[in-house]
């Protein structure tokens, strides 16, 4: 498929594990492993149409409010996605970058993180984004705390005006640019507290498809929409 326009950064809210395992008569977690199953389809595809940056909504700071049993089930997924694919991902150029608060992330998931973070640090191909622990709003506020202690270690004015240049340098996600197309699958129509800074001027692609579902026709689907749009930032074409 050719294209005239690709985004530099796609964000996904991945919707619709626990519907789709709910309509197979599954268990919800067995919803959480497919899609990861996905997620794996979703990567290869971006580096077959050479998309460089993707973000993943994997757990929310509103989604600590789900049922115990469920939080350790994605937080298992996680620590054996990382464990079974980081070979994969590594040997595919895919540099792995984790955007969201650290409290709260129990220390073997941070070391899973760390060291994925770490092994592929040096790769350009993809970035894979993994918002784990994150919210838009908290990112905002905590992201001031960070800016004035950098200019307190640089003894620089803390009263001095913050331009967006600054701003972004300590969002989670830096040094990503700002979102190009936001995805969101399962029919849902909101961006549910996801890169509230980064999808100022985001295309919005809503898909009924469930997460689970979500394959090559889904993604290319979803490109062709961004190629059909004509974007103006504010100003006249």
């Amino acid at each position: 498929m050719k294209l005239n326009s690709i985004p530099s950064h796609i964000a996904v809210i991945m919707d619709g594990n626990g519907r789709w395992a709910e309509n197979q008569g599954k268990k919800r977690t067995e919803g959480h492993r497919e899609g990861a199953n996905a997620i794996d389809r979703l990567l290869d595809v971006a580096l077959e149409y050479k998309i460089p940056n993707i973000s993943l909504y994997a757990f929310s700071t509103e989604n600590w409010k789900r049922p115990i049993t469920e939080i350790q089930a994605i937080f298992g997924l996680l620590v054996e996605f990382i464990e079974t694919r980081l070979d994969t991902i590594h040997a595919k150029g895919i540099r792995i970058h984790h955007s969201g608060a650290r409290n709260k992330l129990s220390k073997t998931v941070l070391s899973k993180i760390d060291h994925a973070m770490a092994v592929t640090k040096k790769n350009k191909k993809l970035t894979a984004n993994f918002c784990l622990n994150y919210g838009g709003h908290e990112e905002i506020l905590s992201n001031f705390s960070r800016v004035m202690a950098a200019r307190k270690a640089k003894k620089e004015p803390l009263d001095k005006a913050i331009s967006p240049k600054e701003f972004e340098k300590y969002l989670y996600t830096s040094p990503l640019p700002p979102v190009d197309l936001l995805i969101r699958t399962a029919g849902e129509q909101r961006i549910s507290n996801f890169l509230l800074w980064q999808s100022a001027y985001a295309e919005m692609y809503f898909t009924s498809t469930l997460w689970p579902d979500f394959g090559r026709t889904s993604l290319e689907e979803a490109l062709l929409f961004f190629d059909s749009r004509k974007r103006k930032f504010g100003g006249l074409l």
